[in-house]
Parts: C-alpha cells; structure tokens; sequence
C-alpha cells in the first residue's frame, strides 16, 4: 500500500552543511499491516514519516501509494491521495485545536460526501464509538478530556478521512503505561478492521514487539536492519539492534536504557564515513571505517547492513574484531 524508494530528506541551512535526516530508505507498509520503526531521539523516523504522507518535502527518491507514484499525480489526485495518508501525532494535548469541539474537529476530516448536518452528525458518533467513547461527547472541548482520551479523538478525527495508511508518530509515548497499551492495541484493531496499513513509531520495543509484524530499524537517517519483528528479536543481527534490544528493561529490573548506549549519536550534517555506527560499535573491524554497508538477507524477510555479521556468502572478507 505504502512503498519508500531511496527516499532522502535533506534540510540546506545557511552557512552550515546541509543536514542528511533521511538517507537512501527503502520501507514498506502492506494494507492490514502493522511495521513498526524504532530507534534512538534525532535519527530521522519522524522526518522519514512525514516526507513519506507528504508533509515534509523529499530532497529525493520515490513515494509510491497504492501503485502509484505520489510524485506522477497531478495536484488534485495527488492531494487525494495524501488524504488517505492520516497521521496521529505524539502530543494529544496540541494536536487538537483548543477552541472547537471536538465534533467539528472529527467532521473536518469526513471523506466523501459530506451529506447533511444529521448525517455528519451519526457519522461523527460513530467514529467516537469506535475509539470507544460515547458519541455525547462531540460537543465538548479538548480541554474536558485526559490525555489518552484526547488521543482516542485524535484517531477518530484520523478515521473520518477513511484512510488506507496510518502513521503513528510516537502516539502512546506521552501516556501511562496501561493508556499506552489500550491505545496501541486499539490502533491495531482498527488498521486491521480497515485493511489499512500502520506505521508505528515508537520508542518503546517492548510495545513495538506486542504488536507489529515487521520492524525495522534506524539510526542515523538509515536503516540498519529490518524484518519480521520476531525474527529481529530473536536474532538481532545489527550490533545497534543488539545494544537496543539489550537496553529494553526486563522484569527483574536487569537491563538498561537505551540512551545509555556507548558515546554520543554523530551530527547528520557531519555523519562519519564508512557505516555510520562503527565509531560506537564494540565489533568494529578497519572495513567499517570507510565503507558504507548496504543491507543483505539474513532470512526470508530479515536483512542488516553490517560487515561484521554480514551472511558467509557475501563477498566480504571478514576481519578480526578490534578489542
């Protein structure tokens, strides 16, 4: 439904280098699937979402919905198209206008034809049903509402354009951790009722892992491994994939956070050369510091970009790891 080619998103500043935040993407989202994109503050997934539904212009590569190139259409298909492309955003609190009620908020994003008042009306009601709140509420303000509540009139307002793709930015990171799981599966219900595809973004693996059937995997701008989420857990193949993996707490209280990862992510406008991670791999071999890998089969659906763990019958010939 939603296909990324060699996407990249450049940003020029005056008097600095131009600032890489997206950088050859290949991604895909299939209609009734849930992809989930994970990785660390500032390494391009809310960038990577925007440029893909069009609120961010692309530097370059291709954005293909539904067989068709979003670039191809004229203004008016292309503007179609990009309706059907919702996002929900990680703030429920801004993300919704104050000083409307919430019912004029959700009728903004009607698709089709908007018909009469009484229509718009049981339409409106019915999508506060399906994020399960009572239809009463369509004439009250956001500000009567908690934050997982406004997070549900968030998806309903999503909902309203009938849309084929949902981008979940960072959607449940503000909520408690019972309203970030109610949220979460709720989002899945609906895509899957829909056949719509979601792309969710999250920091949270463990959540990432409850519920998407393929993940991937980025860090700085690129993506370094991507596949079926149970395949990447069980056997994370990236030395990044691993530190994030690692880092998820556990039960007993062992494991650490993410940003406890070694040394400081790398400014994109100056990004090292060879593969962007090795001045923070623990298994970097001399290769790393001057090619750049590209992403090989591991499996099936399972790939990675390192030389390390690249698959034996790659042509590479492997060093020995650095102490």
């Amino acid at each position: 439904m939603l296909q990324m080619r060699a996407l990249n998103v450049s940003y020029e500043r005056p008097r600095r280098p131009p600032l890489h935040a997206v950088v050859d993407v290949d991604l895909d989202v299939g209609a009734g699937q849930v992809v989930g994109l994970v990785g660390e503050s500032g390494c391009g997934k809310s960038t990577l979402a925007r440029a893909a539904i069009g609120l961010l212009p692309r530097t370059s590569g291709d954005v293909v919905f539904d067989g068709v190139s979003v670039a191809a259409l004229g203004r008016g298909r292309r503007d179609a198209a990009l309706r059907r492309m919702q996002m929900i955003f990680q703030d429920p609190y801004a993300s919704l206008n104050p000083r409307r009620r919430v019912g004029a908020q959700i009728a903004d994003g009607l698709s089709g034809d908007p018909g009469d008042d009484s229509s718009r009306r049981r339409r409106v009601g019915s999508l506060l049903e399906q994020v399960g709140l009572n239809e009463s509420i369509a004439r009250r303000f956001p500000f009567e509402f908690s934050g997982g509540q406004r997070q549900r009139i968030a998806i309903a307002r999503a909902l309203a354009a009938d849309p084929k793709i949902i981008v979940a930015d960072e959607a449940v990171s503000s909520l408690d951790a019972s309203t970030q799981a109610q949220v979460a599966n709720l989002l899945v219900r609906l895509a899957r009722d829909r056949d719509a595809g979601l792309l969710f973004i999250s920091h949270d693996l463990g959540i990432v892992r409850h519920i998407c059937d393929d993940v991937a995997v980025m860090y700085l701008g690129q993506i370094v491994e991507q596949g079926a989420t149970d395949d990447v857990w069980e056997q994370p193949t990236h030395p990044y994939t691993r530190a994030l993996i690692a880092a998820v707490p556990r039960h007993d209280g062992s494991g650490t956070l993410p940003e406890a990862l070694a040394g400081e992510v790398p400014d994109p406008s100056r990004p090292p050369p060879g593969c962007r991670f090795h001045p923070r791999c623990p298994e970097r071999i001399d290769r790393c510091d001057h090619d750049a890998p590209s992403l090989v089969a591991i499996g099936p659906r399972h790939r990675a970009a390192c030389w390390v763990t690249a698959p034996p019958d790659s042509p590479v010939d492997l060093e020995e790891p650095h102490e």
